[in-house]
This record gives C-alpha cells, structure tokens and sequence, in this order.
C-alpha cells in the first residue's frame, strides 16, 4: 500500500509551474468557479475538472485509498494479534536462556503489534489518511494551504458535538433514566430478551429525532449490549442487529428538522420545519422501523426466544442514583441539543458537566472519555476528506432524476457521509420538490450501509465492537443492512 501511494503521490501530486508561481490556493476549489459548458456531458465534465484542477484526482484517490484501508481493518487487527503472540514467545523464551551480561531480553510491548492494531481501528483510519492528505496538499500548494483548509475551510462542529453528547449520554443516570423508561416498553412483551431487542430497535431509534441521532445511538448501542450481545447471539444475527440499529437510527430522526443531519443541511436553505418532516418523512420512517424490525425478529425468532432475558434488567452494579442528580444530568443534555451548532456554548457546558460529575463522582460510575475521543477522532478525519469530494459528487446529483437520484443518494451514502450528500444538493440549482425528497430520502435510507454512512455509525461500531471477533467486518455490516434498507427504501418510495 505503501509503494501505491507513493506512485500515485509523484504521479499525480506533481505541482504545474503556473499553480508553484502562483502559490496558495485556496480549497476546496469552489464549484461555480469552474466555467463549464452547461451542456457537457458527465465524464467530460469530470475529465475538465480534473484538468483544470489535477488535485482533485489526488484528493479522491487518497479519500479511496482510505476507504479501503476501512476494509481492512480487521485483517490489520489479525495480523496484530498474531505479532504479539510471536513477540510474547519470544519474550518468553528469552527468559529462559542464562544471559550473563542481561542484554538480548526484548521488550515487553511489541512495536509492530501495536502499530497494527493501531492501523486495525476503524475509529483511526481516517485520521490517518487525513495526515496524507494534509501532506498532499502542502507538497502540491504550501504550508498556508494546509493550514487555510483544514484550520478555516473545515467544520468540526458535528465531530465536537458527537464527542459532548456521547460523553454525557453514556453516563449512569442518563443510562438508567433511559433504561427505566424503555423497560416499561419491553414489559409489555414480559422483559424477556427479545422484548428488549425489539424495543431498542423501533423505540431508541424515534427518540433520535428528539435528542439527536448521536444521544439515541449511544444510549441503544450501551443498551443492546448489555440486554442482547451479553447473552452471545449468533454472528449473523449479530450484524443483523447491528445493520437494523444502524439503518434505524439514520431514519428515525426524521421525525424532526433539527435531530438528524442530514435533514439539517437542508432544513434551513429549503426551509423544512418540524410539520413537513413528519408529514413527508417521519411516519413513513416509523413505519419503515416496525416492519424492518418484525421482518428481523421473525427471521431469528429462535434467537429471541431460546435466550431468555436471564441478564434482562441487570443492573449495573452501582448504587441508586438520586433524583435530582438524573435530573441534573438531562438538563446538561437538553442544553447540548439545545445549542449544538454553537460550540462554544456546548463546549463550556461539557466543561461544566465534568466538574458537575466529579463532585458526583460516587454516583457517576467510572466516566470513559476514550470512546467519544476515538468517534470524534473518526468524523474530523472524515469532514476533511468529504469537504474536497465535491467536485464530482455535485454534478453526479445534478443529472439525475427523480428515482435514479433516491438510489443514486443511497449508494453514494455508503461512500460518504450522509450529511455531505444533502448539503451538496442545497448546491444545486433549480432542484424541485420531488428531487428534494429523494436525495434526502435516499441519504437517509442509506444510511446504516456502512460505518462512514451516517454521523452516529461510528458511536455505535465503537460501543458494540467487541463483541465481533476482529472487530466489525465491513462486509458483514453491509449484508446486516441489506434488509432493512430495501424496507426502508420501499416505505419512502411507495407510501
């Protein structure tokens, strides 16, 4: 891979005379500067842009390149676990041996191993290619350009965001207010595991379009795992859950013009409000939920049934939290929602909420900030990627229709962030109605195909990772959502 990249880095990162004497420029490149003729074609189109700007070429061969790497993710963690065996014997045997100078007994951590398990995260592949990038680009323009793009063009808003709510959603009493509202739902089918599953995976899913998609994730994901892949499902009803949960969560915050973002790209150039989004997409999402849902726990009913809810209601081991500590801890939540395109505001609040925890230390639990850290790490490597890929994600919306632009939106989610997809179509001149509802019906929809298709993907792989051998295969994930998508798919198209 190494070899590869260095090939395409001469071949096509190669600065012209004219953009070196011409110094920084400024990314990404904006779209009306182009001067197109209105009539070219697609591919002539692409291959003018490309000409005109070769850099485009590179900075989509690296975004592609690091998509890849997201496959392989756990063939790295595999190869990283069979270092250390080696490493271990090693050390092993070493110790065995008489040395009478001391030396030749190796380390006890092995370097190669934990740098392969560094490159298996999936949570760190795009941070990682965002450094290639960052080289590309001041090896093809300068320092200035480096630091103009990624310092001022890119948004990490949503990155910072997810890492506050995550954070704060994944605490005790958040938990357990969740947990005891959701139990008197899963009551009603007896507590057992499969109530719990079903629950989790219709309800959780609707809440996202009242505390967001991320909060909903993280508290469905924390969820499932201790009320459903605590018991050891199958493997394939395994990722079966996990592609629901995804697909779900990326539909179910529909409901509202604010919870999901890729509704929020568009719901202030289009304005959309609450109203239109339930009457257009919410209840056909809802209904899209229950019946991917249904269709999932018929198929693996066995699952459901044979495992019992024997660990359904455990608790967490803490003592009771009190009323006004939970009481407390919502509110810090609500004013995240409240003000999470201000960060800033949310960001001071954070700070707050973590001296808050600490003087409640007692009844918090242990407060893990490495997930939300790892999951905001993903999307800013993510934004810096997206934000230089609409150079020919823009015209490819532009040509299609009305139905080709629904399944035309779901495929390219499965390849970008869903949220970038809606918020080139607000670029497009004269998109009518219908092509409205379909490029967000089809982001939305898409949006549990693969971990970088949704915002809140990457919380949830995060969370439930561990109970995948080798981490969360790509390929399995993708045939887990298969189902539900075209379920979904139908919902939007047919009702």
């Amino acid at each position: 891979m190494l070899r590869l990249l260095a090939f395409l880095l001469i071949c096509c990162c190669a600065p012209c005379p004219a953009q070196a004497a011409a110094g920084t420029s400024v990314l990404p490149i904006p779209l009306d500067s182009y001067q197109e003729a209105a009539a070219i074609g697609l591919p002539d189109l692409l291959r003018h842009r490309i000409e005109s700007v070769p850099f485009n070429l590179v900075a989509t061969v690296i975004f592609f390149l690091a998509i890849c790497h997201t496959f392989l993710t756990s063939t790295f963690r595999r190869w990283s676990h069979r270092a250390e065996a080696r490493h271990a014997r090693k050390v092993q045997a070493a110790a065995h041996r008489t040395d009478s100078d001391g030396d030749g007994v190796p380390d006890e951590v092995s370097f190669s191993g934990q740098m392969l398990h560094f490159l298996g995260e999936v949570e760190a592949v795009f941070g990682i290619w965002a450094v290639v990038l960052a080289g590309a680009i001041g090896y093809y323009y300068d320092w200035d350009a480096v630091v103009g793009y990624i310092g001022q063009s890119v948004n990490f808003t949503e990155p910072m965001f997810v890492v506050v709510i995550m954070a704060i959603a994944g605490t005790r009493p958040v938990l357990r207010a969740a947990e005891a509202c959701l139990r008197l739902v899963a009551s009603l089918g007896r507590g057992t595991a499969g109530a719990w599953w079903f629950t989790l995976l219709t309800v959780a899913p609707v809440l996202g379009s009242f505390i967001t998609e991320p909060a909903a994730m993280t508290i469905a994901a924390l969820l499932l795992a201790r009320q459903f892949y605590a018991l050891k499902p199958s493997p394939r009803f395994a990722y079966a859950t996990l592609g629901l949960l995804f697909v779900n969560i990326s539909v179910g915050g529909t409901m509202t013009h604010f919870a999901a973002p890729p509704v929020l790209m568009v719901a202030g150039p289009w304005q959309w409000d609450t109203a239109f989004m339930f009457v257009n997409f919410g209840w056909k999402a809802a209904i899209g939920i229950v019946i991917a849902t249904s269709c999932i726990f018929s198929f693996s009913a066995a699952n459901c049934v044979a495992r019992r809810a024997r660990d359904a209601g455990q608790d967490d081991g803490g003592a009771p939290v009190p009323a006004w500590i939970t009481a407390v801890q919502l509110a810090f939540m609500a004013f995240t929602v409240l003000v999470a395109h201000y960060p800033p505001l949310f960001i001071g609040g954070f700070l707050f909420f973590l001296a808050f925890a600490q003087a409640t230390g007692h009844h918090q639990g242990t407060m893990d900030l490495k997930a939300p850290l790892l999951v905001g790490f993903f999307l800013a490597g993510l934004v810096v990627h997206g934000g230089l890929q609409a150079w020919w994600i823009e015209p490819v919306l532009q040509r299609l229709g009305e139905l080709p632009l629904f399944f035309g939106a779901t495929i390219l989610t499965a390849f970008n962030d869903n949220a970038a997809i809606t918020y080139l179509a607000t670029l497009v001149p004269g998109f009518t109605d219908p092509l409205k509802y379909a490029v967000v019906a089809g982001a939305v929809t898409g949006g549990g195909l693969t971990v970088i298709a949704n915002a809140p993907n990457p919380a949830g792989q995060n969370i439930l990772q561990r109970f995948f051998p080798d981490g969360v295969s790509p390929i399995g994930l993708l045939l887990g959502a298969l189902l539900p998508t075209g379920v979904l798919a139908a919902c939007f198209i047919l009702l």
